[in-house]
């Protein structure tokens, strides 16, 4: 007898199904240090659609989730001003794993081992579908962007720059 299934059960599947959210499994073969031009190759969708889950911290060492088209880069100084902080970067690698209960590449903003406050850049919420982390390296839910914002109620933010 054969299981339907067909995708890994991350902690991310778990969230997005315990909260009724609608999305769709999308696996590729997964490069090291291919990022989101590797994904959107792989899946035949523009890159700007496929979401970067970002682990940063502020000065005072409080760790929050920033999603970012995979084509943009987050103004660091835009952000801080943003949230009230002197100065906001990226998570070390270790920190973010601990954080999140996922390897980088693979980070998920769903179902997080620590409850992590999300922006997220407001023009995501304008697109029609969403290419996001699922919680394991090489593998992405699709989804509406309005169910992303059901599910984490992050803050907008427009704080996107051009690489």
């Amino acid at each position: 007898m054969s299981s339907k299934v067909d995708y890994p059960i991350t902690q991310a599947v778990r969230f997005l199904r315990a909260n009724s959210i609608p999305f769709i499994p999308r696996l590729y073969p997964y490069e090291d240090h291919g990022g989101t031009g590797r994904a959107s190759e792989m899946l035949e969708v523009p890159e700007h659609r496929v979401i970067k889950t970002l682990v940063m911290q502020s000065d005072e060492k409080n760790p929050f989730i920033v999603l970012m088209h995979g084509d943009r880069e987050v103004s660091t100084r835009g952000l801080a001003r943003r949230i009230g902080v002197k100065q906001v970067h990226p998570c070390d690698t270790k920190n973010a794993e601990r954080l999140t209960g996922c390897q980088v590449g693979g980070i998920s903003p769903f179902g997080t081992r620590t409850r992590l406050k999300v922006y997220v850049e407001s023009t995501i919420l304008e697109l029609d579908r969403i290419y996001i982390n699922c919680g394991k390296r090489g593998f992405l839910a699709e989804m509406d962007p309005r169910a992303l914002e059901k599910a984490l109620a992050p803050e907008r933010v427009s704080v996107a720059i051009e690489p």
